[in-house]
């Protein structure tokens, strides 16, 4: 159960672009914020500074996190942490100790603004927690997402393994809250080489098999109140470019997928899936790890 967002600020207006969607992740889950800036060690920012924004922003939160609660729900409550070290590694490790929490942070992926690019902190987040973690890609200090709204469209790529099926539990409880509508995605991999007939059955039957396994998964959330459906596209290209598309073409206000750690409770390696759809996409992105021998 989510009962904590966790969002870490840097003062920049390019890590607030991920405050509007912390306050909607909030405001409709129930769950309580908090707000965090690192300083480093060559930091020139008084702890007096940094504690007087984290204020400024947790006013800021507070209120649009109350647009987003349910009548009667008792006002949600921001808290703050100035905190000293490296940035990624105190992030991470504050997320640990915090019991349901999730992070919300902002990046401007492959390149623009450096303290918050991929391959820095925020990359460092995203590989090392052990919580899930939702990224908001902005160009500038606007999010490069639709601006009609966040969680009512959510898209879940499933590569038909047990270990891509971690995310459910976190599913049904977040579209649960949010009243949002659930797609499942499988892409269906297709070699242009293979046209003999025994080729083409075999492609028949793994669509059916595909779309057989989704529905039931589909099902799984209707019998909850949750409006799913699933759908199998077939690609001769990149799977991740495949699932980048799909949201393109059709409205996405967020993808929830799986991907997997392999050494260790603090090191968490992207499959090359979800490295991809994080890094060249640009919708929103919450991954959930699993420890499992994710097909990715």
């Amino acid at each position: 159960m989510i009962n904590k967002i966790i969002v870490p600020l840097d003062g920049s207006q390019l890590a607030e672009v991920a405050l509007p969607y912390a306050e909607e992740n909030a405001g409709r889950l129930g769950a309580d914020m908090l707000l965090v800036t690192v300083r480093e060690p060559r930091d020139e920012r008084s702890q007096y500074m940094l504690e007087c924004y984290l204020e400024k922003m947790a006013e800021v939160a507070k209120t649009g996190a109350s647009k987003y609660l349910a009548k009667g729900a008792k006002p949600i409550t921001v808290t703050r942490k100035v905190l000293s070290g490296s940035s990624a590694e105190e992030i991470v490790s504050l997320a640990e100790h915090e019991e349901g929490s999730k992070i919300v942070m902002a990046t401007h992926g492959q390149s623009g603004f450096t303290r918050w690019a991929l391959g820095s902190v925020a990359d460092k987040v995203i590989r090392a927690t052990i919580r899930p973690v939702t990224v908001i890609r902005a160009q500038g200090a606007k999010p490069a997402v639709h601006e009609k709204g966040y969680l009512n469209r959510i898209l879940t790529p499933i590569d038909l393994s047990k270990e891509s099926e971690v995310v459910l539990p976190y599913l049904e409880e977040f579209a649960s809250a949010l009243k949002a509508e659930v797609t499942f995605l499988h892409v269906l991999k297709r070699d242009t080489l293979t046209i003999s007939t025994e080729a083409l059955e075999l492609a028949k039957k793994n669509r059916e098999s595909a779309e057989r396994q989704l529905a039931k998964l589909a099902q799984r959330l209707n019998k909850k109140g949750i409006a799913a459906k699933s759908e199998v596209v077939e690609t001769i290209g990149d799977i991740s470019d495949e699932i980048n598309r799909y949201t393109k073409e059709h409205y996405t206000d967020s993808i929830v997928m799986a991907t997997h750690g392999r050494s260790g409770p603090r090191r968490w390696v992207l499959g090359s899936v979800a490295n991809k759809v994080l890094r060249e996409g640009n919708t929103p992105l919450t991954l959930i790890r699993t420890t499992g021998p994710f097909k990715d």
